[in-house]
């Protein structure tokens, strides 16, 4: 891993906007569901799955999830108005209606939704994209995997508003490095799936690849 980054960065990376600290990996397999695309596009975001699940080093993908069926649904569309029309969504996300309203007064182009489990780890997450003139103009290749990293973890609503997760390699898009180790090092079987003590980034942090 390089010099550059601390325990201090790794801190921000889950240090919310209220300033608490919130760590969480998923406590099951990822079971995706992708909903809004053809079928071109569904194989290039099922590939972006594949790519970041194998950095734990450990099964993080599954058919199905025996609670839920789907426990990582993302939704592709034009509109906001576009969910309030898709059945039972209001029973998956709380106050749907006065969420959408907020979004789009806001003007956003993506919103997550992360469940819980009774230990605190990630049960399911819900991704909402908007396909704005901004994401629209993103190669699929890119948008599907900055989105597959930014549901790998609960990471902070900060960690990722100015800086993207990805990182060019020549013609190439990769996922940056740092973000890719703190996935895999937030694998770690020894760590646990949650935490709420900044304490927890000098564990993570000492888990960060070094260059050989």
């Amino acid at each position: 891993m390089s010099d550059a980054i601390q325990p201090a960065d790794v801190e921000a990376f889950f240090t919310r906007d209220d300033g608490s600290f919130l760590f969480a990996r998923w406590g099951r397999p990822l079971a995706p569901m992708v909903i809004g695309v053809d079928d071109a596009t569904l194989a290039v975001v099922k590939g972006a799955f594949e790519a970041v699940a194998t950095l734990p080093g450990q099964p993080m993908l599954a058919e199905t999830d025996p609670e839920l069926g789907s426990n990582c649904m993302m939704f592709f569309f034009r509109d906001w108005d576009e969910l309030a029309a898709v059945p039972d969504l209001d029973r998956l996300i709380p106050d749907l209606a006065a969420l959408l309203g907020r979004l789009k007064a806001a003007d956003a182009n993506q919103y997550r939704v992360f469940r819980f489990d009774e230990a605190g780890a990630i049960k399911a997450v819900f991704v909402f994209l908007r396909m704005d003139d901004q994401l629209a103009a993103m190669p699929a290749g890119d948008l599907a995997l900055a989105q597959v990293a930014q549901v790998m973890l609960c990471w902070s609503e900060a960690a990722f508003r100015n800086r993207s997760p990805l990182a060019r390699i020549g013609d190439t898009t990769i996922l940056r490095p740092d973000v890719s180790a703190i996935i895999r090092a937030a694998h770690d079987p020894l760590l646990p799936a949650v935490a709420t003590d900044p304490s927890h980034a000098l564990r993570l942090f000492a888990r960060l690849e070094t260059p050989a």
